[in-house]
C-alpha cells in the first residue's frame, strides 16, 4: 500500500513561481483599489499653501480689528424646506442700531466633512438692511454659515457659525 506522500505532486519552482506571483499580485491589487479609493474620496485642502495663507495673517488680524470696532450687529436666520432649500436671511445693524443698507452681502454654507458640497448663497437686499437668498439642495446635518459683507470692493465683516440644519 502506497503512502500519501508517495501519491502528492512534488513541490517544484514553477509552483512556488506561481504561488508568490498569486500572493504577491493579490496584495498589490488590493493596495492600488485602496489608493484609488482613498484619492477619490478625498474632499481636498482648505489652503493649498500653508505658506501663503500665513502672508495674509496680519491683514486678517488688523480686518478683524476693524470689524470689531465698527460693532456691527448681523443676524443670520436659516430656514430648510421640505424641499431642501434653504433660506438665509440677514438683518445687519451698525453700532447705533440703524438698518445697514448698500452693503453686499454674501454666503456660503460649508459642510465641515466634505468641502465637495459647499454651495454659495447669493444674498439680495430685500429691504433696508435685509439680506435674504436661497441655496438649494441642502442636505439635513452640520454647515458652517459664512458671511462676508464687502463695499466699495472692501471686505467691511466677516463670520462663520455652526448650524444645524433639520
Amino acid at each position: 500500500m502506497a503512502s500519501r506522500s508517495d501519491r502528492s505532486k512534488p513541490l517544484t519552482g514553477r509552483m512556488v513561481l506561481a504561488m508568490l506571483l498569486g500572493f504577491f499580485g493579490t496584495v498589490i491589487g488590493v493596495n492600488v483599489y485602496m489608493m484609488k479609493m482613498a484619492i477619490s474620496t478625498l474632499p481636498g485642502t482648505d489652503v493649498d499653501s500653508a505658506y501663503t495663507a500665513s502672508l495674509g495673517y496680519k491683514k486678517e488680524i488688523a480686518a478683524a480689528r476693524d470689524q470689531e470696532a465698527r460693532r456691527w450687529q448681523v443676524e443670520a436666520h436659516i430656514e430648510r424646506g421640505a424641499s431642501g432649500a434653504a433660506v438665509v436671511q440677514v438683518n445687519a445693524r451698525d453700532a447705533s442700531g440703524n438698518p445697514l443698507s448698500g452693503v453686499k452681502f454674501q454666503g456660503r454654507l460649508e459642510r465641515p466633512a466634505d468641502k465637495r458640497a459647499d454651495q454659495e448663497v447669493e444674498l439680495a437686499e430685500i429691504g433696508i438692511g435685509i439680506y435674504r437668498g436661497t441655496a438649494e439642495a441642502i442636505a439635513p446635518g452640520q454647515w458652517d454659515l459664512v458671511l462676508e459683507g464687502d463695499s466699495s470692493g472692501r471686505r467691511l465683516f466677516l463670520s462663520k457659525n455652526r448650524v444645524l440644519l433639520n
